[in-house]
C-alpha cells in the first residue's frame, strides 16, 4: 500500500522537476546564477594573486620604510614590527649630510636626464629609420639591434674599458697629442656610448621606437610630403609628436635605468658625487667611521632612511607619468 502511494509521489515530484526545466525563466535565472558564482570565483582568483604579487613586490619596500623611522628602542624591541612606537627623523639627518644629498641628487638628475634627452633623439631617430626606410643590410643591422637586447653588458666590459682607458679615434688623438687619451673617471664614455647608440639599454628602445612607428599609417607621412615637407620636418613635427606616448615611456625607462646603474659607474670610474646610487654603498661605513655607531643592525637603519631618499625622485616621476607610461607600453609592442 505504501509503494502504492509512493509511485504517483515520485511522479509528481519528476513533473514538477521537469516543468521547471522547460520553464525558460527559471533556466534564464540559473544560467545568470551560474555565470555569476564564476565571476565571483575567478574574481577572488584574480584578488589573491593581485594580492600575492604585491607583497612580494612591495612588502620589502613597506619594510624598508617603516624601519627608517625606527629609533634604537624601536629597533631592539621585538615586540615592535613596521609601526614604530617611537618615530625619528635622525636616520634622515644624517643620511641627508653623509649622503650631501641635496647636491649629489642635483647632479646624478642632471647627469640622468641629459643621457635620457640624448637616448630618446638618437634611439627615436634610429627606429624611425628601421620602420619606414629600406637599405641594404637593414635585416642585418636590425638583428644586431636584437643582439644588444639579449647579450649581457658583462662580456662586453673589458673591450669597453679599454676602449675609453686608451682612447683614439682613427689615429687623430694620437695625431694631435701624441698618444692616446684616457677618458675614465667622467661620464664621458657614457655620452659617446649613448650618442652612438650604444648607451644603456638602447637596443630596448631602438625597438620600442620602431615597433610603434610600424604601426602609425603611412598616409600621415604621404600628406607631410605632398604638403612639401621635407624628411627632418616630417619626422621631428609630425611623427615624433605622435609618438608622444612612445617618447614617455623611453624617457621613463632611461632616467630608471641611467639613475640606478652602477654597472657602467663602477666600470667608468664615475665619481660617486654625480651617481647617487653608487654614494648609497658607502653610508653605513662613513656614519660607522664618523658617529662610532658599531652596530650593524642601528646602522642598516640609516642605510634604510637614504634608500629612500633616492626613491623619491623616481616614484614622483613614475606618478606624474603614469597614465602616459602604460599607455607607450601597451602600443609598443612589448606587452607580455
Amino acid at each position: 500500500m505504501n509503494k502504492q502511494k509512493t509511485v504517483p509521489l515520485v511522479n509528481s515530484i519528476r513533473a514538477s522537476v521537469q516543468s521547471m526545466k522547460e520553464d525558460t525563466q527559471f533556466a534564464n535565472d540559473r544560467l545568470r546564477w551560474i555565470g555569476n558564482i564564476k565571476s565571483l570565483v575567478m574574481s577572488l582568483f584574480r584578488l589573491a594573486i593581485i594580492l600575492g604579487i604585491c607583497y612580494v613586490i612591495l612588502g620589502p619596500v613597506i619594510g624598508i620604510v617603516s624601519s627608517s623611522f625606527f629609533s634604537d628602542a624601536d629597533r631592539a624591541n621585538p615586540m615592535v614590527y613596521l609601526i614604530p612606537r617611537e618615530p625619528t627623523l635622525y636616520r634622515y639627518e644624517l643620511a641627508v649630510t653623509y649622503l650631501d644629498y641635496w647636491k649629489t641628487m642635483g647632479a646624478s638628475l642632471l647627469y640622468s636626464l641629459t643621457l635620457m634627452l640624448l637616448q630618446v633623439v638618437v634611439c627615436s631617430m634610429v627606429g624611425y629609420g628601421f620602420a619606414r626606410f629600406d637599405f641594404p643590410l637593414k635585416k642585418i643591422l636590425f638583428g644586431c639591434v636584437v643582439v644588444m637586447i639579449v647579450i649581457p653588458t658583462n662580456t662586453v666590459m673589458l673591450p669597453m674599458y679599454m676602449t675609453f682607458s686608451q682612447f683614439d679615434v682613427l689615429g687623430i688623438i694620437s695625431l694631435i697629442k701624441g698618444g692616446p687619451v684616457n677618458i675614465l673617471s667622467s661620464p664621458i664614455p657614457m655620452y659617446i656610448l649613448t650618442l652612438f647608440g650604444c648607451g644603456l639599454r638602447s637596443g630596448l628602445y631602438i625597438y620600442i621606437f620602431n615597433q610603434f612607428f610600424r604601426g602609425l599609417p603611412k598616409e600621415i607621412e604621404e600628406a607631410a610630403f605632398v604638403d612639401g615637407a621635407g624628411t627632418w620636418y616630417t619626422y621631428f613635427r609630425i611623427m615624433l609628436v605622435n609618438a608622444l606616448p612612445s617618447v614617455v615611456t623611453v624617457a621613463i625607462f632611461s632616467m630608471v635605468w641611467q639613475y640606478n646603474d652602477t654597472f657602467y659607474a663602477r666600470l667608468f670610474l664615475i665619481s660617486d658625487d654625480i651617481i647617487i646610487s653608487k654614494k648609497i654603498a658607502s653610508i653605513e661605513a662613513n656614519i660607522s667611521n664618523v658617529e662610532k655607531i658599531m652596530d650593524p643592525t642601528i646602522l642598516e637603519l640609516f642605510l634604510d632612511a637614504g634608500i629612500v631618499l633616492i626613491m623619491l625622485p623616481i616614484i614622483i616621476i613614475y606618478v606624474l607619468l603614469q597614465k602616459q607610461f602604460i599607455e607607450g607600453v601597451e602600443r609598443s609592442g612589448i606587452v607580455g
